[in-house]
């Protein structure tokens, strides 16, 4: 507010970005009320929360506490293939295709499984064609390829959903125990489990199996009896 000649006061206001001159006449204004701000905020937060949905724990995986809540099935047969029956193994469980970047991965997964099977560790392959559409092909052909190719004698689980809202429930329950940020975004996402079926962490796709922060992780799994 400032004085004008003639003793007039020029009132200038700006409400909503609309402005307001008194010397010129009444314009209407627009004032946000106490009751308008916090439904904005509520419908803010209500929208936070929507968006977050998805990594929040279900009813459904708030009932699972171990891996060893959890099964798939066989790539050869569709067998069942509890995750309870390795209970007191070390698990490394890895979402694989054929036809990617990062298949050599499978030589490096099998050279670990070798090297630590006998102190407990069991790696099991759970092929995804998520990315890129790189594993299109049937089990028979995926077993062949992992065979001959790179002479794959670690457990293998049959093709599954890995990301998103139809996931398989072990990986929905990994996302939910280790948060926003964790599921696999690529092929070779790697979760290692403890001998008591508990989710300890996860590895990205570029992050290879022989690589010294696996190693290290890994051999203090194997060595906690």
């Amino acid at each position: 507010m400032s004085a004008m000649p003639g003793g007039l006061e020029h009132r200038t206001e700006v409400h909503l970005g609309v402005h307001e001159d008194s010397s010129s006449g009444p314009t209407p204004q627009f004032t946000i009320g106490v009751g308008f701000r916090r439904g904005l905020f509520f419908r803010i937060l209500v929208l936070g929360v929507s968006l977050m949905w998805p990594f929040s724990k279900t009813t459904a995986q708030q009932g699972h506490h171990t891996a060893y809540d959890f099964s798939f099935q066989t790539l050869i047969g569709k067998e069942p293939m509890p995750l309870a029956q390795y209970k007191g193994h070390v698990l490394l469980i890895v979402n694989t295709a054929s036809q990617c970047g990062f298949t050599p991965q499978y030589e490096a997964l099998e050279k670990v499984y070798l090297d630590n099977k006998d102190k407990g560790l069991v790696v099991i392959g759970v092929p995804s064609n998520d990315f890129g559409g790189q594993e299109p092909e049937d089990s028979e052909e995926i077993a062949n390829f992992c065979r001959i190719n790179y002479g794959v004698t670690f457990p293998m689980a049959s093709k599954e959903v890995v990301s998103g809202k139809n996931a398989h429930p072990f990986y929905q329950w990994a996302r939910s125990e280790l948060g926003f940020g964790t599921a696999p975004k690529w092929n070779f996402h790697k979760y290692l489990i403890d001998r008591e079926g508990k989710l300890v962490t996860y590895f990205n796709s570029t992050t290879s199996p022989e690589a010294t922060r696996v190693k290290e992780v890994l051999q203090k799994l194997l060595e906690t009896k």
